[in-house]
């Protein structure tokens, strides 16, 4: 009897270090690229909803193309942005020698109503020092808020808007120059987008509840601009308090894969004139739900050539 042999499957070790104790790991062992495996992708995922950003260093490897097949194993693309054009259809170059339209905190593209579910940003030229991101977890933000706080947010919601004002995040606007900043600012206000969100939403795959703030937020629905404005402060306070954040140094090849549902971010302007890029792909997400099940509203702006909905539907 002849005996065929068994063939055995490569298994792909993918190892999950913690690095914060309310947010981030770094995965080891794992090469991205196309066709990483169910399994592989499914543990990735797992990691990324656990820890709301997950880490991976040396995959200088990659490129545009290959960013992409990593990232469609993990969902539908967005567009690279809804009004910036870097010169790639999914790929959002920031590219920087000083300002960077990224220095606050924000969730990415809030000002639409399908919010990117999941962010990918690859370092590709990382400024000898300075340069770092922070990511804030915004479940654990809402967790810690007193009981009259949650009853207060649970039924608040927000406008916001693409009419975030950045000259005023910079030490030195009259520095700008296209080759300065991350983002051109008149473009990336060349069409008008306001969404109304619930400031406490409902996450459509842990069913955790988050705080969706960040600095698109433009005023509070009910509230005048003085109240609108104390209480952003106030629940912007929660969010950034630094046991609730982690701080990512750069490498060359490092990939960061943050959860935007569930998140907010800040990249530090502090690298002086040296080159800074990194370039990022998003994952089109769901509309925002309340904790009594309202869905987001558009106010203005129509966003579907970025979110892709047509694909969704087909």
């Amino acid at each position: 009897m002849t005996l065929t042999p068994q063939r055995t499957q490569q298994r792909t070790q993918v190892d999950v270090h913690k690095i914060g104790g309310r947010i981030g790991a770094r995965i080891e062992g794992v090469r991205l690229g196309a066709d990483l495996g169910d399994d592989v992708v499914a543990r990735i995922r797992a990691a990324l909803l656990e820890h709301k950003v997950v880490f991976l260093r040396g995959q200088d490897h990659l490129d545009d193309a290959g960013q992409i097949a990593f990232a469609q194993q993990l969902g539908t693309l967005t567009t690279a942005h809804p009004t910036v054009n870097t010169g790639s259809a999914h790929v959002l170059s920031l590219n920087a020698t000083k300002g960077m339209a990224a220095n606050s905190w924000h969730t990415d593209v809030t000002f639409v109503d399908h919010v990117p579910a999941i962010s990918i940003l690859r370092g590709v030229h990382i400024p000898p020092y300075g340069g770092t991101t922070n990511w804030a977890n915004t479940v654990t933000a809402y967790d810690a808020l007193p009981r009259p706080l949650k009853a207060f947010v649970d039924t608040l919601w927000a406008v916001h808007t693409n009419e975030y004002d950045y000259v005023a995040s910079v030490e030195d606007p009259e520095a700008d120059g296209p080759d300065r900043d991350a983002l051109d600012r008149g473009q990336f206000r060349s069409s008008y987008y306001e969404t109304e969100h619930p400031v406490v939403r409902v996450h459509p795959e842990t069913g955790e509840r988050s705080l969706l703030l960040g600095h698109f937020v433009k005023r509070f629905l009910g509230l005048n601009t003085a109240e609108s404005h104390a209480v952003f402060q106030l629940l912007q306070q929660r969010v950034t308090r630094l046991e609730n954040t982690v701080r990512w140094s750069w490498q060359p090849g490092d990939v960061a894969m943050w959860d935007n549902r569930a998140t907010q971010h800040y990249a530090v302007a502090d690298f002086d004139d040296h080159r800074r890029e990194v370039r990022r792909v998003t994952l089109v997400g769901d509309v925002p739900v309340s904790v009594d099940g309202a869905r987001s509203r558009v106010v203005a702006g129509d966003s579907d050539a970025y979110t892709r909905i047509d694909e969704l539907i087909s």
